[in-house]
């Protein structure tokens, strides 16, 4: 079952549980994912956006949200922080699992290797075959220095 449908799955059940928190994220995931499709259509992607760049949206928000929820919470703003949480742990019930630390490590060890990577001049491309293979599973904020100290 693809990534959509999934989403779709989980707008009708929290429909049929009247779980408001949950409907009204997954109808902003909805959403998200709908305007990229609007958007690879215009560049002439027909199909839309597949699996692994509703990863990359569904990261994006979950990021979004982290920020927010600090900001919130610097503010005094629990109610509005603990609001943020709430759609943050619904998000990452469509995302695979995180990558630990060690195979994070492996896996930027694995691009390296696979890329030929000698200099920090081959880190894009390092990072681009990262992103496509771990989208969603990985911090890539964390993986860049990482990156960098590698091949520095």
């Amino acid at each position: 079952m693809g990534l959509r449908a999934k989403i779709t799955d989980g707008i009708k059940d929290a429909m049929r549980e009247k779980d408001q928190v949950r409907l009204s994220t997954l109808r902003l995931i909805n959403a998200a994912v709908k305007d990229q499709d609007i958007a690879a259509r215009g560049k002439g992607n027909a199909d839309g956006v597949d699996d692994s760049e509703v990863l990359a949206i569904l990261a994006k928000m979950v990021k979004q949200r982290q920020e927010s929820a600090r900001v919130y919470e610097e503010g005094g703003r629990l109610e509005l922080a603990e609001q943020e949480q709430a759609e943050i742990a619904v998000i990452e019930e469509y995302l695979p699992r995180q990558l630990t630390g060690a195979e994070t490590e492996a896996a930027v060890d694995a691009a390296i290797t696979e890329t030929g990577a000698s200099s920090i001049r081959d880190m894009g491309r390092v990072m681009g075959v990262l992103k496509g293979k771990y989208a969603g599973r990985m911090d890539f904020g964390a993986v860049g220095p990482m990156v960098k100290s590698r091949l520095g």
